[in-house]
């Protein structure tokens, strides 16, 4: 399948292109808002053509567009590739705007074509793992859960994400946990109470967030999200009523991190399935339903979950208050 890459991203070139290209896919064309940076980034990765014209990247023989482009074009972006009848993989968030994002997946189903988020984390093989010992009860009823998403932001990528054309750490980070949190548990953010200061790298919005809220009725869930954290270890803790998960480093775009299983002061290791690259899973499952065969790994519907949440963080930092979703 041939496709468009409406973006000409870092995460473009460093995962989402090999993996494309591992699927047996092909990159047809890059789009940039600045023509000569298209072409640069085409011959630097091999892409077939590169345009600055939007409509031209969207239309010909391509059948698909990954959308990696700034925050505040995915709208845009994504409503002319579904327009030109395309298939659409859009990274997170999907919008700034909920109403946004709902038209998106709106426009998407009735046009009859795939609509998929890119949230790579669903194929790490400890949020897999986890997510299969939940659903057979390995720790009883869940009590709470703990993710931590603390790194230090790389000097190369302090541009957008620290304006307000990224929307800081909430919309960057915040956004992959609660999409954890609702693909490992199974369960729905129900509110949100968040606090978020700038730590040096920004004047805002907020480079470090804390959020507290609650799953479904009564399970508890706390966030700690920071481009600040120069030795900062992601992961997740999972306590239930017979036992605890522990996800250590885990959170980013490497299959890397361990699963530890502790029941009755018992410490035990969690065997996982090993995984080359956490995003060619994700382009294969795309495919896949492109073909009539499954769904995406993240759908459109999921995407807009994350988002909804990771906005309604914002709203409760803007307004110092609880939020319900």
């Amino acid at each position: 399948m041939r496709w468009a890459i409406l973006g000409a991203s870092n995460i473009a070139a460093t995962r989402v292109l090999p993996a494309l290209r591992e699927c047996g896919q092909t990159a047809a064309v890059v789009l940039s808002g600045d023509a000569a940076r298209a072409e640069e980034y085409r011959r630097t990765h091999d892409i077939e053509s590169a345009t600055g014209d939007l409509r031209e990247a969207v239309g010909g023989d391509v059948r698909a567009a990954y959308i990696s482009s700034t925050n505040d074009k995915h709208f845009d972006h994504a409503m002319a590739a579904i327009d030109a009848g395309l298939h659409v993989l859009c990274e997170k968030p999907l919008s700034f705007d909920v109403t946004q994002a709902q038209k998106m997946v709106d426009a998407a189903a009735a046009a009859g074509v795939v609509f998929a988020t890119n949230h790579h984390l669903r194929t790490h093989p400890v949020h897999r793992a986890a997510r299969k010992m939940l659903a057979e009860g390995a720790v009883g009823d869940v009590l709470s859960v703990r993710v931590a998403n603390t790194i230090l932001l790389r000097q190369a990528l302090r541009g957008w994400r620290l304006d307000g054309v990224g929307g800081g750490v909430a919309l960057d980070l915040a956004v992959h946990d609660i999409d954890t949190l609702r693909f490992v548990t199974g369960m729905e953010p129900t509110t949100v109470t968040a606090v978020g200061v700038c730590q040096g790298l920004s004047e805002g919005p907020a480079d470090a967030v804390m959020t507290s809220g609650i799953l479904g009725t009564d399970t508890l869930f706390s966030l700690h999200d920071a481009y600040t954290a120069p030795d900062g270890v992601t992961g997740f803790e999972i306590h239930g009523t017979a036992g605890t998960l522990v996800a250590s480093n885990c959170m980013r775009p490497d299959p890397t991190g361990t699963l530890r299983m502790v029941t009755n002061g018992r410490d035990t290791a969690v065997p996982l399935e090993p995984v080359d690259n956490l995003y060619a899973p994700g382009i294969r499952a795309f495919v896949d339903a492109v073909r009539g065969d499954g769904e995406p790994v993240a759908t459109g519907h999921d995407g807009l979950r994350s988002v909804t949440a990771a906005l309604a963080i914002l709203q409760s930092i803007d307004e110092g208050r609880a939020v319900r979703l």
